[in-house]
């Protein structure tokens, strides 16, 4: 049976024309498929839904969490009856969307202490002010030249939803008529995420469009010696195009993390082309272009695509970690690299075909006596790895120790999960939330789900009264409480009714839409905890203690209690992301091992270009440190995907190794003849690369860039483990087999040592 290379180079060789036809229907059928992505911003990209902590927040999100939008409202003098009257006909015209319950602002508070209608001058205007609680006062009147509006809406509403009202209600203001000097601004946590999806599809073009262009320069740059240098640079379009349009058809919406898959996805796939253009290349300057494409794709297919399974092999394991978000990168990078390689395999040999390839006849034949820029390259790696072959130990003693300390100081790097701090710090919507937040002051609330037969027993009411108490008088992190419970003191003189028809006649007396905030029926209700705000690594430490004290002040029988809440969120991906990163890491080795132990079928062949990879994600960690830059659900995937990565280099250095070693090369002259040519193909291909990796370093979300600066320095990091650390293993390798091999030869040559 014909293997599949050979099958795919006869169809090509027989009928490049119908192979070309196919492809591109197949390209117009992802163009179609890229106009179905979507983009995902909300909890569904940190949390999995079929885990607890999903259901509980899902659960406390539709039944009491009623999401607001704040209507910011600045003038020079706010309290103008002008503006107040244009902010009460702005209320009564939002308020008729859908969706919305309700609004309030300075207006409705000026109108209950005038008799339901708005002083007529600002003498009276004024007068009313001064009567006001502060409280109130610091929340819808922060200064006389701004004033918020808040607009209730609906609980459990889908980001869609919100997304398609917050453009509603921007559409209204926009077409009512403000007095002159009035400004508005629609803020709050919807409006955040709306404006953040809008700027992952803006930042999404551009990091591609970026890195495309560095492409384009490298490649110009690195690959001038062939025909149709940026045909490199097509490929990978083509891949990128084939990947959108798989990710739409099948439905996979694009996160902030994925947006960095792009160009990790071009910065990879680049090689893929490269390869099979310069072996193409390499066999038409020899043979006819049929047998050109026979050999390109029989003997390259098969090693470029080992190396494109060792890679993704690291992109795969990162589909065990918590984060949806994290999953889909990983996923995405799959699907990406394997679009780059079907994309090179066929278009390189067919377009070579079609086009009668010429190779290009260098007329720049160096001077007698003189070295081109890369044979001075070539003779430098030589010399280096000649130098590291002599001194293999004191080497690998010193990458080592650098790669003992990288894991040390990993340790104490922070894990950032403040989504606030990934987006671009000049995003408006942030800024005008910001400006609210300080307004209005920085607090938090940790939300309690009570769950239960009869969260409305006596004995439930009474264990939420205790245990508020114990937490506001306990824990200095805690400012307030507040639950059904508190209600029902309020409502009896500031006693807790201690009988099931008390409760109920008290419940009575309680406005339902305060009811409903606090409690469902009798079998849901929620203790809302306000705290001060606070890094989420504190939260984290506060919510354990917190749950630390259920275990003591447990809830009476029949009734169990859970913290949940966004903050408690991701107070929680801390954990995870920092557990997560050490089991993807770990998974990614242990599957590129397995990958190599089939291949190789020995052990120590396999786990050899492994070794380096070891110390460069050791070394990824003591840069991150000495940067400063933190863990975030991206910068996660970095071990993994180093794993990956730089086993492509490893491997062909290996490989050319034992290729030499069997031509019967001494083991010295082996190592620097292997590193000398391979070298300097991975060196060009790793540059391609970290130009790719580049563009993520001028994305405007912080959490992007920062990747980008990490990926770009550690392909810079597998370079050097390539060129430097892999010869001192090999040299160390060779010197255990060489004298296995000699002890081997001298027992067959004793006597007797047969029988």
């Amino acid at each position: 049976m014909r293997s599949p290379f050979e099958w795919l180079s006869s169809l090509i060789q027989s009928h490049p024309k119908v192979v070309a036809a196919v492809f591109i229907l197949f390209i117009a059928l992802a163009l179609y498929g890229t106009t179905l992505i979507t983009m995902e911003t909300g909890t569904e990209t940190y949390l999995d839904k079929n885990t607890e902590r999903w259901m509980l927040l899902d659960l406390y999100t539709k039944t009491f969490q009623a999401d607001s939008v704040m209507i910011l409202v600045e003038a020079d003098n706010v309290l103008d009856p002008d503006v107040l009257a244009y902010v009460e006909a702005l209320e009564d015209d939002l308020s008729r969307e859908r969706y919305v319950t309700g609004t309030s602002s300075i207006v409705d508070l000026i109108k209950d202490r005038n008799g339901g209608v708005l002083p007529a001058n600002s003498a009276e205007v004024w007068r009313i002010k001064e009567e006001l609680p502060a409280g109130m006062l610091e929340r819808y009147l922060p200064s006389n030249t701004m004033l918020i509006g808040v607009v209730s809406l609906e609980t459990g509403l889908e980001d869609s939803q919100k997304f398609s009202l917050l453009s509603r209600l921007e559409k209204r203001i926009g077409m009512s008529d403000r007095p002159p000097g009035v400004t508005i601004v629609v803020t709050g946590d919807s409006a955040f995420s709306k404006e953040m999806s809008a700027e992952m599809s803006k930042s999404m073009g551009t990091l591609i469009m970026a890195a495309m262009v560095l492409m384009v320069i490298a490649v110009g740059l690195l690959f001038s010696h062939v025909r149709y240098r940026l045909l490199a640079v097509f490929i990978v379009g083509t891949g990128l195009v084939l990947t959108f349009g798989f990710i739409g058809i099948a439905g996979m919406p694009i996160t902030m993390v994925t947006i960095g898959a792009f160009p990790v996805m071009i910065g990879i796939g680049i090689d893929y082309a490269i390869q099979f253009h310069q072996r193409f290349d390499e066999e038409a300057r020899r043979v006819p272009l049929a047998e050109a494409v026979r050999i390109t794709i029989t003997k390259a297919g098969p090693s470029v695509l080992y190396a494109m399974l060792a890679t993704a092999m690291g992109f795969i394991a990162l589909t065990i970690s918590p984060l949806p978000m994290i999953r889909s990168f990983g996923l995405v990078c799959v699907i990406g690299i394997s679009c780059c390689y079907i994309a090179a395999i066929v278009i390189v040999p067919t377009i070579g075909l079609l086009a009668q390839y010429r190779p290009v006849v260098d007329d720049a034949v160096p001077k007698k006596g003189k070295m081109s820029g890369m044979e001075r390259y070539n003779s430098m790696v030589g010399r280096f790895v000649g130098f590291v072959s002599r001194n293999p130990v004191p080497v690998l003693i010193l990458c080592v120790l650098i790669t003992f300390i990288g894991f040390q100081m990993d340790n104490q790097i922070i894990v950032n999960t403040d989504e606030k701090t990934f987006v671009p710090a000049n995003m408006p919507a942030k800024v005008n939330l910001d400006k609210v937040k300080r307004t209005m002051g920085e607090t938090s609330t940790t939300p309690l789900l009570v769950r239960g037969d009869d969260v409305l027993s006596p004995d439930a009411i009474r264990w939420m009264d205790e245990l508020q108490q114990y937490e506001e008088t306990h824990n200095s992190k805690v400012t307030g409480s507040v639950s059904i419970a508190s209600y029902l003191k309020q409502y009896n003189n500031g006693i807790l009714p201690a009988s099931i028809p008390d409760i109920q006649s008290v419940l009575l007396k309680i406005p339902k839409e305060t009811r409903d905030r606090y409690v469902d029926g009798k079998i849901v209700a929620v203790i809302e905890f306000s705290t001060v705000d606070m890094p989420n690594d504190i939260a984290m430490s506060m919510i354990s203690n917190m749950d630390k004290d259920l275990s003591w002040k447990v809830p009476p029988p029949g009734v169990s209690a859970s913290f949940t809440g966004r903050g408690e969120m991701f107070a929680n991906l801390i954990r995870e992301i920092r557990n997560g990163k050490t089991q993807m890491t770990l998974l990614g080795f242990g599957m590129i091992l397995a990958f190599l132990y089939l291949i190789y079928r020995k052990f120590v062949k396999a786990a050899t270009p492994l070794v380096p990879i070891i110390m460069i994600v050791g070394w990824n960690g003591l840069i991150m440190y000495v940067l400063g830059i933190d863990y975030t659900p991206l910068t996660a995937t970095l071990g993994s995907m180093s794993v990956g990565v730089a086993s492509e280099y490893t491997i062909l250095i290996m490989e050319r190794y034992y290729e030499e070693r069997a031509n019967g090369l001494p083991l010295m002259d082996a190592v620097r003849y292997s590193i000398q040519q391979i070298g300097t193909a991975i060196t060009v291909s790793g540059m391609t690369t970290v130009f790719g990796f580049a563009a993520l370093t001028i994305s405007a979300f912080g959490i992007i860039s920062n990747f980008g600066t990490v990926t770009v320095i550690s392909v810079f990091f597998a370079l050097i483990g390539a060129i430097i650390v892999m010869p001192a293993i090999l040299v160390i390798i060779g010197g255990l087999e060489n004298g296995g091999s000699k002890k081997r030869q001298l027992s067959a040559e004793l006597p007797g040592t047969n029988e």
